[in-house]
């Protein structure tokens, strides 16, 4: 499998940004997929995830109701469209996937692409 993420760049607080991931390898359908950022000098985190399908996402508390999680299983492709950015949304963003049939975890990583919010 192989992931990778683009769209990131440079924004002012309060813009907005679109991420892509495109998925190739293996049947995109089979994973979930996840969004995960780490911030300058910190801890990779968490930031949204969605189903094989679509059906179900979620996102952690500090991005929700600003950053929307989506895919389009007939292009092999997740977004993350990001709206109203604050200086803390700053750093790599990474996409992901989970195949169905793990327990646990991430099972495929992209390269990162950075975003930089500036105040």
């Amino acid at each position: 499998v192989q992931l990778q993420a683009c769209g990131g760049g440079s924004v002012q607080t309060g813009g907005c940004l679109t991420l892509s991931c495109a998925f190739s390898g293996r049947t995109f359908r089979s994973f979930n997929m996840g969004w995960f950022r780490q911030p300058p000098g910190k801890e990779r985190e968490f930031v949204a995830r969605i189903s094989r399908t679509a059906g179900s996402t979620y996102y952690a508390d500090s991005v929700k109701g600003r950053f929307t999680i989506s895919r389009d299983n007939a292009k092999n492709t997740m977004y993350l469209q990001m709206n109203s950015l604050k200086p803390e949304d700053a750093g790599v963003y990474y996409c992901a996937a989970q195949w169905i049939g793990s327990s646990e975890g991430y099972d495929y990583w992209g390269q990162g692409t950075q975003v930089t919010v500036s105040s």
